[in-house]
């Protein structure tokens, strides 16, 4: 595990693990990609009976940049952002579908929390410190961004009055 050394120094505030949705079930996507060729095959036929034989390739790419496409968005749904909140440090790891892990560490007595208003689906996320920000959960819809910045914010209020007590 990442946090073991940390996990039993201190106590965790806040922590959860951010996922992308993920898209449909291989097999159904495989499937919608096979009723889109056999309407793409009888097109490709009634056109070239006509005699527009051309028209052929262009409905083949179609087919590929479809397959293409959920192969693209079903890799991305596999990355993940994983935060943390202890008394002495916000950890963000960001796990990519492909690569190495991104760690950010930044002081959380100093940690501010910023979403973009009104929330829309363009509106960014922000953790800042020290003039340093960092972008969270922009795969997350709007509605899920403005409530892991809600939870965020009081947690990190928490984590600052129990300093004080």
């Amino acid at each position: 595990m990442l946090f073991e050394m940390n996990a039993s120094a201190e106590s965790v505030l806040f922590e959860t693990t951010l996922r992308p949705n993920p898209p449909m079930p291989v097999a159904v996507l495989k499937a919608v990609v096979v009723v889109v060729a056999i309407f793409n095959l009888a097109f490709a036929t009634y056109f070239v009976s006509r005699g527009a034989w051309p028209v052929t390739p262009f409905m083949g790419a179609d087919i590929l940049l479809l397959a293409w496409a959920f192969q693209a968005s079903w890799r991305a749904a596999g990355r993940s952002e994983r935060l943390q909140l202890t008394p002495r440090i916000f950890r963000i790891e960001r796990c990519p579908a492909k690569g190495a892990m991104d760690r950010i560490e930044l002081n959380p007595y100093w940690l501010r929390v910023d979403i973009e208003e009104p929330v829309r689906s363009s509106s960014r996320l922000l953790v800042a410190s020290h003039g340093r920000a960092v972008q969270i959960g922009s795969f997350l819809p709007p509605g899920e961004r403005l409530s892991l910045a809600h939870r965020l914010r009081v947690a990190l209020a928490k984590s600052r009055a129990a300093q004080f007590d």
